[in-house]
């Protein structure tokens, strides 16, 4: 028969020893049953008292396995002691109420939908550790107001699940029309080795654009290798992501296939190549249609310059870094070539010309700021300046 020899009370907490004993329900002599562990935590849970509550069993003595030790560890988070007034109890315990709110700046510039400025509101563990809930609330380029939960699962069928609810409002630059969007969705991720990961999506949107005032519900599901250590300035890395959605509304399947190598060269030198291509097996709504243009695929063009059902683009940098990799900060130029087009359903790649822009950039990489201006000419077209970045915390 195994028996309570001695109880050990540990952690962040200004309770008496003998006032924890008493909420577990646990003293020397009594009898250990299979349950009496988990019973212990149970009673200490629920008095609410306490953030986290971890209670363990341990041999006392190698001799005599009888004799148990009882381990109690507790954590109260924020607390204060106040003084009662009363001689035989003069200080009381009081747990501290604090929102304990981060505050979070956004502001970023996507090419062709300008800058972007506001902030995330975020509370942790609000859902158990490693758990957040944020609200980003952003004005510019992109209106938005939302909710969002995040939270990392060690050891379930998916490692990571964020879910939320948005309203945004922003511009498409080839329609010059607002788009509003009423959104909610909860996205599953898994790491299935290292450097591949795997998701599912699922929402429902109401979109207001033009005259239409479309709702539907949409899932997909997308694979991502993924080898760079730093996403900006990758060597000897690969980047590919592939990704299915079905939208409920049309009955359309849409496709995306994102291919990027980097190699070094000499020195510090990169060369990067890209291919891009966005799909649907039916012709798209005007608000779903892909945009070509600017930083995101066809620089020397504007932001939106085309749109259509299918676009393929191709790109080629080579990135030479000017500061040391030591450096925190890093500073570089470029020099790139683009290639791109996009047409509707029914028509042909082959009888498609790409449109061509080429040029050079100056960048600048630090610890949560990511600036790049490209000066670039399109083929056929004008010369350009495109400016995108964002501060990330």
């Amino acid at each position: 028969m195994e028996v309570v020899s001695a109880i050990q009370i540990h952690g962040n907490t200004a309770t008496p020893d003998e006032e924890i004993r008493k909420l577990a329900g646990v003293e020397v002599g009594m009898r250990v049953e299979p349950a009496t562990i988990d019973e212990v935590a149970a009673r200490l849970r629920a008095t609410k008292r306490f953030e986290s509550v971890q209670v363990l069993k341990r041999f006392a003595s190698i001799a005599d396995p009888s004799q148990i030790l009882v381990v109690v560890i507790v954590d109260e988070g924020a607390v204060k002691i106040e003084m009662t007034g009363d001689p035989d109890r003069p200080t009381r315990i009081v747990r501290s109420h604090r929102l304990n709110l981060m505050i979070l700046p956004i502001l970023g510039r996507e090419d062709g939908y300008g800058m972007t400025y506001g902030a995330r509101l975020a509370r942790p563990d609000v859902a158990g550790k490693q758990s957040r809930l944020s609200f980003p609330l952003t004005w510019g380029g992109e209106k938005k107001a939302g909710v969002e939960i995040d939270k990392v699962i060690p050891h379930g069928p998916v490692d990571r699940v964020i879910a939320g609810g948005s309203l945004t409002r922003r511009t498409n630059p080839f329609f010059n029309e607002d788009d509003d969007r009423r959104r909610v969705w909860i996205r599953g991720e898994r790491e299935l080795v290292r450097g591949v990961r795997a998701g599912v999506t699922a929402g429902w949107q109401r979109v207001s654009f033009f005259d239409a005032e479309d709702r539907f519900a949409h899932a997909g599901a997308d694979i991502v290798v993924d080898t760079r250590v730093d996403p900006f300035l990758a060597r000897n890395a690969v980047y590919a992501r592939a990704s299915w959605e079905r939208v409920s509304h049309h009955h359309v399947n849409r496709t995306e296939v994102d291919g990027r190598g980097y190699v070094g060269l000499i020195g510090q030198s990169v060369l990067a190549v890209r291919a891009l291509r966005q799909d649907s097996n039916r012709p798209l709504p005007l608000y779903l249609k892909p945009l070509l243009g600017g930083m995101a695929n066809l620089r020397g063009f504007a932001a939106g310059a085309a749109a259509g059902d299918t676009l393929v683009a191709t790109s080629a940098e080579l990135i030479l870094p000017l500061t040391s990799p030591l450096h925190v900060g890093k500073i570089g130029v470029s020099a790139f070539v683009d290639a791109g087009t996009v047409y509707d359903k029914g028509a042909r790649f082959s009888d498609q010309t790409l449109k061509q822009g080429y040029g050079g950039s100056l960048w600048f990489s630090a610890a949560f700021l990511r600036l790049n201006i490209a000066v670039a000419h399109g083929r056929g077209s004008s010369t350009r300046v495109h400016v995108g970045g964002n501060v990330s915390f």
